[in-house]
């Protein structure tokens, strides 16, 4: 009977593409969270939990997401925290990474076609060397949540004591790192994230490092362990990925501290202005966390996040958003546009037409999604423009951070923000293409006709 199901299984994957295969697995982790979350002992009442909150979580963790409808904490017991950090673990790395290494301990043959998920879902450039990525991925991860962890707990420790401290340590490392947002700091107020401690220095610091570590992307780790600060020796994604953070990061905290020093962070010391500027720029880019209320952010900083919310980290992390590449290519194609340049160059090189056709592809159907969500948003409810515009663009970034109306959405407008978190963290355009690749295209070419652009 076991041999049946397995030939049926393996059939079944056979006609599907790498695509496909992983949006639909992500689909089932989805769904299995579900279920796990409505058994009562997952919850601290021990009642079920409803289908579509038990489906909302489930996506946001999967999704590394972050938004909630439920104070994790409060409602939630170990086993459904437990559930929960599984979840966000299996969403950041990816399934397909951590079955590529089970099978490594297995010691069970990763043949050409388990090589190709693999690359198609860490989005690397080429095939070979997927087994060694694979192991320094989880060789990476264990390192840095460990001594996240490690850290935390240290700082935890006095506070909540051995066994909670640790536990606190490991669950906001791993949420950190793989961009969730998730947190158990209900007990101090639901729904309160990190404000309690906007001025504490290692709990900053060491959450934002592990966002900005998983979220620059696995390829550019691999390239950075190998060449170390050589910049020259980078490959051309490193270049425009490390660039680019540092500009995001520093550029939108600078930002954050003009629209905010003499409204929300006013009445705060030198020390925790830098730290909220800084944190508030870092957790925009996905991760979801909040050291400040979000819903009390100037309408200038509240546009701010939701332009990081929208980039987001980089390609092949742990993060979401139309990622750095996007963004940096969509400007210099517009560049060489108005320069009258042949191709469009950077640092050398030029960047290949398929390049300048993904990323406007993706810019435009995120936006597209995120906008036609809230207008449907809007339709069903009376929420003003600006909260549900932050919601959807939150959703469709996998960032998780919210001016607090998730709680207020109905079954609808819960699913809607379901389905943006779930093509946020598969890929937009991937979503799209899962439902065309393998269809057979004629090459056949219409008469050219010119119309008025601009």
């Amino acid at each position: 009977m076991g041999n049946i199901v397995t030939r049926k299984l393996y059939q079944v994957r056979s006609h599907l593409t790498q695509t496909q295969f992983i949006a639909y697995g992500f689909i089932g982790i989805i769904l299995t969270g579900t279920l796990l979350l409505m058994l009562p002992f997952s919850s601290r009442n021990g009642e079920v939990s409803p289908f579509i909150n038990c489906l909302f979580t489930a996506t946001s963790a999967s999704c590394v997401t972050g938004l909630v409808v439920y104070d994790t904490w409060t409602h939630w017991s170990l086993f459904g925290q437990l559930v929960i950090l599984t979840l966000i673990q299996i969403g950041g790395l990816g399934f397909i990474t951590i079955g590529v290494f089970l099978s490594m301990i297995l010691r069970r043959k990763i043949g050409l076609k388990e090589r190709g998920l693999m690359q198609e879902s860490v989005n690397t450039l080429q095939i070979g060397g997927m087994v060694k990525l694979a192991r320094k991925i989880i060789i990476g991860t264990a390192i840095f949540e460990g001594t996240g962890a490690l850290i935390l707990a240290i700082r935890f420790i006095p506070e909540l004591g051995i066994l909670k401290g640790i536990y606190y340590g490991v669950f906001h490392s791993i949420s950190a790192f793989c961009n969730a947002g998730f947190d158990l700091m209900g007990r101090q107020g639901a729904y309160s994230s990190l404000v309690n401690y906007y001025d504490d220095w290692t709990v900053n610091l060491v959450v934002m490092s592990l966002i900005v570590i998983g979220g620059i992307g696995f390829v550019v780790w691999d390239d950075l362990s190998r060449h170390g600060l050589k910049f020259n020796k980078y490959m051309l994604h490193t270049k425009i990925v490390v660039l680019t953070t540092f500009v995001l990061v520093f550029g939108g905290a600078y930002l954050f501290y003009r629209f905010e020093k003499d409204y929300l962070i006013a009445g705060m010391n030198p020390s925790g202005q830098i730290l909220t500027s800084l944190f508030s720029s870092v957790t925009a880019r996905t991760a979801g966390f909040n050291t400040v209320d979000t819903a009390k952010l100037t309408d200038a900083s509240k546009l701010l996040t939701v332009i990081l919310m929208f980039i987001g980290g980089s390609p092949g992390s742990t993060a979401g958003g139309v990622k750095t590449t996007t963004i940096v290519v969509m400007y210099l194609y517009l560049r060489s546009t108005i320069q009258r340049s042949y191709g469009v160059n950077v640092f050398g090189r030029r960047l290949e037409d398929d390049a300048i056709k993904r990323a406007s592809t993706i810019f435009l159907i995120n936006l597209t999604l995120a906008l036609t969500a809230a207008v449907y948003i809007m339709a069903g409810q009376q929420i003003p423009m600006s909260d549900v515009l932050f919601e959807t663009f939150s959703a469709i970034g996998t960032v998780g951070m919210t001016t607090g109306i998730t709680r207020m959405l109905n079954p609808m407008s819960r699913l809607t923000i379901v389905f943006l978190m779930y093509c946020g963290r598969v890929g937009s355009l991937s979503f799209a293409l899962s439902f065309t690749q393998g269809k057979r295209v004629a090459h056949v070419r219409q008469p050219e006709e010119r119309i008025n652009i601009g």
